[in-house]
């Protein structure tokens, strides 16, 4: 280990490099699995709030999509399980010169999800707005939904960032900007319901919707495999890039000090040992790389977490499972990168390396 350290401090320009597209590669695998992870963490985690059950509309590919009879509601009441139900719609739309805000069209009873920090929750024609986006706003009073104003009835916080910088307003109001009656029904149990026998007898309410445990609809949602399918592409292109350029810069390294490896293997050292130290050198790099990464990586995750320019809907924060997986693909990295042209050279004559012939 201490000659790994020698030669590390012995090619400093090289080392530079390596690091530089080290640090590069994991700050990329960081960020792109961090933040695609906070998107369906926290749309998953608004799901989770409220209800054991989500029903939808059937076939559709996007809750964005989903149009849902409100008034199923009073059938699913008089099933013996259910102790609650609510409605939500999910949409888009412009307000005021902002381009795209999350726009919630809730049932009263689902106003208490949402806690208040001024003001009170929305009655008819009544929007109550997210911390985030009342505080870009230049009017306090009143906002433009759809070509449709609405007074502010009050601001809440929440730890979601779509629902921080989003605005909820009665299902009625959002039933008539998105013609639609609701995007989900929301259902909740009794502590010893047998949830999918629940979802069963739902599903025989209407041919038209599909109930699904919130669990089971949360794992199978299509958005959030695309997301993760999306997320695994890149970092693993990320992982592609930095290998390459790894394996490159050392090749030029090494070949840079085949005089001393010939000298090494003419003085009986085994070219096992030799490859071992070239691989003590980039795990100590691969480790160096992934602390400066982590350090940059959470520094541009909170800066974007805390953007008003953003409004909360981007947000990634670096669990334990993510930065234990991104350890192990820089290690991967720096060993894959570091033994190609290890090996090339383990092949060739000392003699041939002490003469400075190319490897």
């Amino acid at each position: 280990m201490p000659y790994a350290f020698k030669a590390i401090k012995a090619n400093s320009l090289k080392t530079s490099l390596i690091i530089l597209s080290l640090v590069f590669s994991i700050s990329s695998i960081f960020l792109i699995t961090s933040i695609s992870n906070g998107i369906v963490s926290m749309y998953s985690s608004m799901l989770k709030s409220d209800g054991d059950i989500i029903i939808t509309q059937k076939k559709i590919s996007d809750t964005f999509f989903s149009n849902v009879n409100i008034n199923l509601i009073e059938k699913i009441k008089t099933l013996n399980e259910v102790t609650k139900t609510s409605a939500i719609i999910v949409a888009a739309s412009i307000v005021e010169d902002l381009p795209i805000v999350a726009v919630y069209g809730v049932s009263k009873n689902r106003f208490e999800n949402y806690k208040l920090i001024k003001g009170s929750y929305p009655k008819q024609n009544e929007v109550l707005l997210g911390k985030s986006i009342y505080e870009n706003l230049k009017n306090k009073n009143e906002v433009l939904i759809s070509n449709n104003k609405y007074k502010i009835s009050g601001v809440f916080q929440s730890d979601i960032g779509f629902e921080n910088g989003g605005v909820v307003l009665n299902i009625s109001d959002a039933s008539i900007i998105f013609n639609k009656s609701t995007s989900m029904i929301m259902v909740n149990s009794k502590i010893d319901t047998d949830i999918e026998k629940l979802v069963s007898k739902i599903n025989l309410l209407d041919k038209n919707i599909e109930a699904k445990s919130t669990n089971s609809f949360v794992e199978n949602y299509n958005q959030f495999k695309i997301i993760k399918t999306s997320s695994n592409v890149i970092s693993f292109i990320s992982f592609c890039m930095g290998l390459l350029t790894i394996a490159s810069i050392l090749s030029i390294t090494i070949n840079q000090r085949k005089s001393e490896f010939g000298i090494k293997r003419a003085l009986g050292i085994s070219m096992n040992k030799i490859v071992l130290q070239i691989i003590n050198e980039s795990l100590i790099l691969g480790i160096f790389s992934f602390i400066i990464a982590f350090g940059i990586s959470s520094l541009v995750l909170y800066f974007i977490k805390n953007s008003s320019f953003l409004h909360g809907y981007v947000n990634g924060e670096i669990s334990f499972e993510i930065a234990i997986f991104i350890l192990f693909t820089t290690l991967a990295i720096s060993i894959l990168g570091s033994i190609i042209p290890a090996l090339n050279a383990s092949k060739t004559d000392p003699m041939v390396l002490i003469q400075g012939d190319r490897i």
